[in-house]
Order: structure tokens, then C-alpha cells, then sequence
């Protein structure tokens, strides 16, 4: 596990890290603890910063229980509804269940993207820490679904291929390699491609809006160009997509894990 974890925060500490509130209060109070402690822990702290957001809006939003919604509980429940419709389509009935876990993954990864939308905020989700940690949620979440249904020794039965000759017994130790292999797998590649795909689009912003500033003294203006602001919509767009990616995958992974007559 320790081997895991550095070589996580190795793969982190190679990200240029763009300005953010973080790095402008560590510049500011340079030396005093608690700057140093908000710069070091600034991502998950923002991640927690956006979860209460996230439940204090649905809080307000399910006070009022109105036979016709109006407002933001009829914006909810029309989110809901929707997102519960289209899990039940993958999953089945047995599906309804997952929707707390799937729409709450789908609303707290869509708000950390979009994180990069506001100046200075660097979207929790462009640290690798971060997304491993919703992975690992996933990978665990889908491993007790896996054991629950097959029973441990049934489990790794499945995963050997499911032998019922000899040719399928000579194989089911290349077949369980590989599903071992395909199981540790997936929540890496969860992991990084959320990751890397919204590390890469803030680097850009970062990177265009830099190059705006620049070019005061280039072109001796008084203001610099928004030359990042094409990239914001580019921004959300991934960033909606990213978020839809990660939730489909992860019902996906989820229905793999029910016995073969519930897919």
C-alpha cells in the first residue's frame, strides 16, 4: 500500500501546478503553518469545500415538498428522475439502488471539473489523489458486489472462466490471470483518465491565459488578451464528458458483477 501511495503523489508532484488561491496564500504568508498546511492540502480541501456545496444545494432543494415542484426542487427531480431512468436501462430494477452512489459520483465529479471555470481554483480533480480515491471506492464497491453474488470461492470460480471440461480447466489459470489483471485495472485507468484529461485542460487555460498576459509587453497594450476564454467552453464540455465517462464506466463495472441472468 505505502509503495502505491508514493508512487501516486511521484506522478502528482511532476504536474505543473497552475496559480491557484493555494499557491497565492503560501506566496503571501510564506513560513506561517497554516498556509503551508492549506498549500500542501489545498485540492482536498476544496474537494470537501464542493461535497458540502453539493448537499447544502440538495438540503435547500428537498425542504420544499410541493405535490407540483417548482424551482430548484423541480430542476432536482428532474435531474433525478432522468439520471434514475437511465442507470435502470444499464442495470435493471435492481439498478434503482445504485442511483444514490452513481448520480451523487456524477454531480461531485461534474462540480470539480468545472472548478476550473473560476479563476484561481484549481479543480480538485486534476490531482491524482483525488480521482484514485473515487476509483478505489468503485474497486471496492464492485468487489463486495462480486463476492456478495458468487460467494467468495464461487467468485474466484468466475473469474477462472467458469471451467466445465478439461479444456477449460487447463486454461483457467491463464483465465484467472487475466481477470485479476483486468479487476486491478480498471480502477487505475478510472483513475488517470479523469485525471489526466482535467490536468491537461487547466494546464491549457493556464497556459493561454498566460500567454495573454504576456503579450502586454509585446504588443505594448494596457490589458491582456482572454486568449483561454475558447477553452473554457472546451472546459466544460470535457469536463461534463469526463464526469459522464467515469459514472458509465462505473455502472458498467457494476453490472459485471451481478450474476449473468440479472445482466
Amino acid at each position: 500500500m505505502e509503495i502505491v501511495i508514493n508512487f501516486f503523489a511521484s506522478i502528482d508532484a511532476e504536474v505543473p501546478e497552475l496559480p491557484s488561491i493555494g499557491n497565492l496564500i503560501d506566496k503571501i504568508f510564506h513560513g506561517a503553518p497554516w498556509a503551508s498546511f492549506i498549500h500542501h492540502w489545498s485540492s482536498l480541501l476544496t474537494s470537501v469545500f464542493v461535497g458540502i456545496a453539493i448537499a447544502s444545494l440538495f438540503w435547500i432543494g428537498s425542504r420544499s415538498k410541493n405535490l407540483i415542484p417548482t424551482g430548484l426542487q423541480n430542476a432536482l427531480e428532474w435531474f433525478l428522475e432522468n439520471f434514475e431512468t437511465a442507470i435502470c436501462d444499464i442495470l435493471g430494477p435492481r439498478g434503482k439502488k445504485y442511483v444514490p452512489l452513481l448520480a451523487t459520483l456524477f454531480i461531485y465529479i461534474l462540480a470539480m471539473n468545472w472548478l476550473t471555470l473560476i479563476p484561481l481554483m484549481k479543480p480538485p480533480s486534476s490531482n491524482v489523489n483525488i480521482t484514485a480515491g473515487l476509483a478505489i471506492c468503485v474497486f471496492c464497491l464492485v468487489q463486495y458486489q462480486n463476492i456478495r453474488n458468487y460467494g467468495f470461492f464461487g467468485f474466484l470460480y468466475h473469474m477462472a472462466g467458469s471451467p466445465k471440461d478439461i479444456l477449460g480447466w487447463v486454461m483457467s489459470p491463464l483465465m484467472f490471470c487475466i481477470e485479476l489483471l483486468t479487476q486491478f485495472t480498471r480502477p487505475v485507468t478510472l483513475a488517470f483518465r479523469l485525471f489526466g484529461n482535467v490536468a491537461g485542460e487547466d494546464i491549457l487555460i493556464g497556459a493561454f491565459a498566460l500567454f495573454g498576459v504576456l503579450l502586454i509587453q509585446d504588443l505594448n497594450i494596457p490589458f491582456g488578451l482572454p486568449l483561454q476564454i475558447p477553452f473554457l467552453f472546451l472546459a466544460m464540455l470535457t469536463g461534463l464528458m469526463q464526469a459522464l465517462v467515469f459514472t458509465l464506466l462505473s455502472t458498467i463495472y457494476i453490472l459485471l458483477s451481478m450474476p449473468e441472468e440479472d445482466h
